[in-house]
């Protein structure tokens, strides 16, 4: 068992590192405060070969391990969970389910341009009343002739509003349930697809939210993805690595409230001493030092399982569901250790508990989570 980095790995982190510090964390309250898209740090990423990692270099991929994935988003999401976030959607979700599972056209007409970070992906699979339910969806794509008529709304888009392409999940059969589900990819700017407004959401605020609208939205029969009815497998199989992802995401926000609690009680001097002298702050920054390093370990695990070929479902679970409740405490206790100056926008910190939040809820909540551990254990 090696828990040394390789020189690759190390390279990986080191780079992110730097980009997230001196490209991202300017600017980034004011981001978060005014709700505007990082797009030049969306652009940086993609010179930088971030947005599509893990995509083989024969679709113009970075051909890296999940490891070096993990380590990329937790360096960025450390300063923006915002940036964070479209990169784990392009990688984990777009790009990761076009290889695996679409045709070679797909691959060289979507997934060239997308791992190269000349396009951007979007996900799309919730709808209004369908959310950890995602076989009741209504969204619907009839066959006709040479392409399919889909009609229905989408919502809870992430990278909605700025993507270029979008993963759709929509019913070719009705009255069978997940069984009905198939996987499109739709490009943005066909006639009919309407794009809704930006979500106003408690986190995350920088990276855009959105409902999509299909009306009668002509889509290519090449266009689908595996065969009808393959949809929901395709789904499942891609959000395990995509709960990779977000797992990383929240490990970096935990990170990031860590990294600020040590400098805060190391400067902030009360009754004569740092605050950091007082066992109860020493006992929050070890419980979350503890805490941390466990999730980083469960999050390897997973990725290094997936490398492997494994299976790594259950185990993707267990990382996505404990680094975001990490996330949450560290962040919580952050706050806390910063006092009133937490509790002010401007300082940035209150924004890592806001963030945190929705790693709890997106890519499978830590209740639908449970359940796929337990499952996998009691089979």
């Amino acid at each position: 068992m090696n828990f040394q980095l390789t020189d690759e790995q190390k390279l990986t982190q080191k780079t992110a590192r730097e980009f997230a510090v001196n490209e991202l964390a300017p600017g980034v309250v004011e981001r978060d405060e005014k709700k505007v898209w990082p797009k030049e740090g969306v652009a940086k990423m993609a010179e930088l070969g971030f947005l599509g990692m893990m995509a083989d270099p024969k679709w113009n991929g970075g051909g890296m391990d999940t490891i070096s994935y993990t380590l990329a988003m937790e360096e960025i999401s450390k300063v923006d969970a915002s940036t964070g976030v479209v990169m784990s959607v392009n990688n984990s979700l777009v790009c990761f389910l076009i290889e695996k599972f679409g045709s070679d056209f797909i691959k060289d007409k979507y997934l060239k341009p997308l791992a190269e970070g000349k396009k951007l992906g979007a996900f799309s699979l919730s709808e209004p009343q369908a959310g950890s339910d995602a076989s009741n969806m209504k969204t619907f794509a009839k066959k006709n002739g040479d392409h399919y008529l889909v009609t229905g709304t989408k919502n809870w888009v992430t990278n909605g509003i700025n993507s270029d392409l979008v993963i759709l999940f929509a019913l070719t059969e009705k009255g069978i349930g997940h069984k009905g589900i198939s996987c499109f990819i739709v490009e943005k700017g066909l006639a009919g697809l309407e794009t809704g407004k930006p979500e106003n959401k408690l986190g995350i605020r920088a990276s855009d939210t959105c409902e999509l609208y299909f009306d009668d939205v002509k889509v290519p029969v090449e266009n689908i993805i595996g065969k009808e009815g393959e949809g929901f497998k395709i789904a499942l199989s891609t959000l395990d690595g995509g709960r990779i992802g977000i797992a990383s995401q929240a490990l970096g926000i935990a990170q990031a409230s860590l990294d600020a609690s040590i400098s805060y009680s190391k400067e902030r001097i009360q009754f004569g001493k740092p605050i950091a002298a007082n066992q109860g702050i020493q006992f929050k920054i070890a419980d979350m030092a503890m805490e941390i390093e466990s999730a980083r370990m469960l999050i390897h695990k997973a990725a290094w399982l997936k490398d492997q070929k494994q299976n790594y479902s259950h185990l993707a679970s267990m990382a996505k569901v404990y680094a975001s409740e990490v996330a949450m405490r560290a962040s919580t206790q952050c706050v806390q250790i910063h006092g009133g100056f937490g509790f002010m926008r401007e300082s940035g910190i209150e924004r890592l508990m806001r963030d945190a939040k929705i790693t709890q809820i997106y890519e499978g909540t830590s209740e639908i989570q449970r359940v796929v551990i337990a499952r996998a254990l009691l089979k």
